[in-house]
């Protein structure tokens, strides 16, 4: 049975200036092209200057015009992230929409990033918490909109607080999970210290339901050398037009609550077909394991001790 397309519409956003992680491939590209479609400047930090190259000459193929641009960010390396919060900020552009996007699935074995924390803590959570804080002057000059990209994962399982980095017993789909709790925790604190201190920042999160992304593909740096069956089953039904969504329908969810005038500070959003695996976007309720502001308070805390970096009021870090 043919899949009904599911879109939505996107505001003119000329004159704006969008960051997208992980916009490569996958989800973060359709993000990407979307907001370039809608009139954004769009700057694509990438790890693979190829995969990269690839990725705007695509969106320039589907919107003529576009202005689009590449810079580099290893989201695994703390140096990485703060040479591209430097080379922004010399750009000396305000920054109107993050989308925090970027991230690693289960490695098969326990990996660490170039800082000597576990690679998904360190790459889905730390990376973004430390991007945000490099950009932080740029956020509040712009106004900015800062959407957090969650997943299904983060309805399960649990903060590992005595051991963040997993050195006793890894286990890659909780250390996934533990990622995207503690960086739905950090967007709600995100949200709740802006209106705060005043910065001026509105901050949401979303998750994409389920599709076939590159997630769960064959990813060589990652020690895993072919699709993991999950991802061959996700791909089988999605061709089908059952239960899960496409890499199109996933990007819905991200870009709505970026864009759209009616997405609210401290909002989740999600898609509203059965299970919450594909569909058109929509408010979600928010996951359990997110509900603690002593624990959101707890992440951010922790988050500052283990990267040396302060989101002060200010905006210095």
């Amino acid at each position: 049975m043919p899949r009904k397309p599911v879109t939505i519409t996107v505001p003119d956003l000329s004159g704006k200036r969008a960051v997208v992680t992980g916009a490569s491939d996958g989800v973060g590209l359709r993000l990407a092209t979307r907001l370039a479609a809608a009139g954004a400047e769009v700057v694509i930090p990438v790890r693979n200057p190829a995969k990269g190259e690839a990725a705007v000459a695509g969106i320039r193929h589907q919107v003529p015009g576009a202005r689009v641009s590449l810079r580099t960010l290893d989201l695994s390396s703390l140096e990485s992230v703060a040479a591209l919060g430097a080379t922004l900020r010399q750009d000396g552009e305000p920054i109107h929409f993050l989308i925090n996007n970027a991230g690693v699935m289960t490695p098969p074995d326990r990996q660490v990033t170039a800082d000597g924390f576990e690679l998904q803590f360190g790459t889905n959570y730390l990376g973004h918490f430390a991007l945000v804080a490099h950009l932080m002057p740029l956020l509040r000059a712009g106004r900015a909109r800062v959407t957090s990209q969650l997943s299904v994962a983060a309805n399960s399982n649990r903060i590992n607080w005595d051991d963040l980095n997993w050195e006793r017993s890894y286990d890659g789909m909780r250390a996934y999970s533990q990622s995207k709790i503690a960086f739905g925790l950090f967007a709600l604190e995100l949200s709740r210290r802006s209106l705060r201190h005043g910065w001026g920042i509105t901050s949401n999160l979303s998750h994409p339901g389920v599709a076939p992304t590159s997630l769960l593909s064959a990813r060589p740096e990652v020690g895993r050398g072919r699709d993991t069956a999950a991802r061959r089953l996700i791909g089988a039904l999605s061709e089908r037009g059952i239960l899960v969504g496409t890499a199109e329908s996933a990007a819905l969810p991200a870009l709505y609550a970026a864009t759209a005038a009616d997405a609210r500070d401290g909002g989740f959003y999600g898609p509203r077909g059965l299970g919450h695996l594909s569909g058109p976007p929509a408010e979600q309720k928010l996951y359990s394991r997110l509900r603690s502001p002593a624990d959101a308070e707890r992440i951010w805390r922790v988050s500052e001790e283990l990267t040396s970096i302060s989101m002060l009021p200010s905006g210095r870090h």
